[in-house]
This record gives structure tokens, sequence and C-alpha cells, in this order.
């Protein structure tokens, strides 16, 4: 158990956790794939969309907190931070991936974690289309879907060349940091891109070994680091620190293939 978390809180935050991703779900979809979707953009140098379907998810889980745990504070993508009392802060991102919702693909999630400064405690990556929910929590890693209810393990060690590897942009982050991806892509089996936070996901569920992005925020990869971490991998920045606040991330099945990542990325990147 994380010293600073007794068990009952917890439990707590588990059930809230999932009362989140429950009322994410109809607000995500009651716009995914519909006619008309309309994105306005964050960032007029690139393009960073927002869409109703990220605000109304957020909203509604913010409603959620309000009601449930009132003294916890919250960071979320689209509207900010929120002070809570309790030493505990709900980081949201209702869409991770809207390029994916704008585009009609189901690899965009909703992403859930909890914790203290110290870094997430649980973690969800929620896929409403596909009906996907996987957990992440001390003691819990476990995914429910079509395929019913199993537990979450990463894939176990194997040479760095028979890996898979996952990235979200081909061109990832500045010039330095495309060559590092480019240097452990280089070593490995197969290369797959655009899957945001579900690659992530993939991870946990012992399916792909490696994902290696850059330039992320808080609410991009703290419940990708609770989910991981429950399943048995291993989530770190390019120098093999803590990552919950965002940069640089390496997110690794098990400890020997982050290893091997991490020694080309420290010495590329």
């Amino acid at each position: 158990m994380t010293p600073e978390i007794d068990s009952e809180t917890m439990g707590d935050l588990i059930r809230v956790a999932h009362l989140l991703a429950d009322a994410a779900r109809p607000a995500t979809l009651a716009h995914f794939r519909s006619a008309g979707l309309a994105a306005d953009n964050k960032r007029p140098a690139d393009f960073d969309p927002v869409t109703e379907g990220d605000r109304a998810a957020e909203r509604a889980m913010r409603d959620v907190l309000a009601r449930e745990r009132p003294q916890d504070a919250i960071l979320g993508e689209e509207y900010g931070t929120q002070d809570g009392t309790s030493g505990l802060t709900w980081v949201l991102d209702p869409i991770d991936g809207t390029r994916s919702y704008l585009s009609g693909t189901p690899t965009w999630g909703v992403l859930i974690a909890v914790g203290p400064q110290t870094g997430p405690v649980v973690g969800v990556i929620d896929q409403p289309f596909i009906g996907e929910r996987f957990i992440g929590a001390p003691d819990l890693a476990r995914v429910t879907g079509p395929m019913g209810t199993r537990e979450l393990a990463c894939r176990p060690a194997r040479p760095l060349d028979q890996a898979i590897l996952f990235t979200t942009f081909p061109e990832v982050g500045t010039e330095a940091e495309r060559a590092g991806f480019r240097a452990v892509a280089d070593r490995v089996r197969l290369v797959r891109y655009g899957c945001d936070c579900y690659a992530y996901a993939l991870i946990a569920a012992g399916q792909i070994d490696l994902v290696i992005e850059a330039g992320l925020q808080p609410y991009d990869v703290q419940a990708p680091i609770a989910v991981i971490k429950a399943a048995g991998g291993i989530v770190t920045d390019w120098q093999g620190r803590p990552a919950h606040h965002g940069g640089r991330i390496l997110a690794a099945a098990n400890a020997e293939i982050h290893a091997a990542a991490l020694a080309i990325l420290r010495e590329v990147a």
C-alpha cells in the first residue's frame, strides 16, 4: 500500500475513478462520429484541437468530483487547476487523442489519475467506443471490455531486436528527440504510429514492448504510468527519472527492455 494513503481511502479513490470514467463515456460518445463535429484550435502555430466532447467530458467528471471528493484538487486539460485540501490531485484528460477523435478512429481515450505530489497511485485508461477500461492501482491491474475481464500483465523481457515500439507521431518532438527515437526504432522489429493513449494500454495488456514520446503534459501520462506500473512495467523520462510531470516519456514492459532503450536515448538525445 502507498504509505500516504490508507486502504479505505484507496478503495474510495478506485470507486470514484470508475464513476468518473462512467460519466465521461456518454459525454464523449454524444459527439464522436457525429456530423459536423467542429474543433477549435488551442495553439494557432500548430493544430491542437479541442471539441465539445472534450469540454463536456471534463465538466461531467468535475461534477462527480464536486459531489464525491470535494476535498481533492483537480488538474484538467480543458479547465485547468482547482485547489484542494487533501493532498491528492485528480489529473484528467477528457479526450487524449482529439485528432483521432475528430478522424473517427477509436484509439483516443479518457485518462484519469489521482495521487499525491509524488505521482499517481490510481490510473484509468478508458476507451468508450470500444468499451474497454484499463485500471491500475496497488494490487489491481485489470481490463474489462468486449472480451470480458482479465488481469493485466506486461510482456516478459526479450531482446530489443524482437520488440514492438509505438509512438503517436512520426515527427517526435525536436530534432534531437527525433534522433533519439529513430536510434531506438532502428533497433526494434516493428514500429507503429498513431495510437495515442491506447499504445500505453497495449503495454499493460502484454501486447507491445515500448512507447517513446516527447512533449507530453502531466494529464497525458499520469494515468498510463499508474496502469503500466500496476501491470509490472516501468515509465520514466529519457534519463530514467520519474515522469509524472510529463516531458520525454519512455514506457516499457519490463526493466530489461527499458534499460536497453534508455541507454540508446541517453547516448543519442
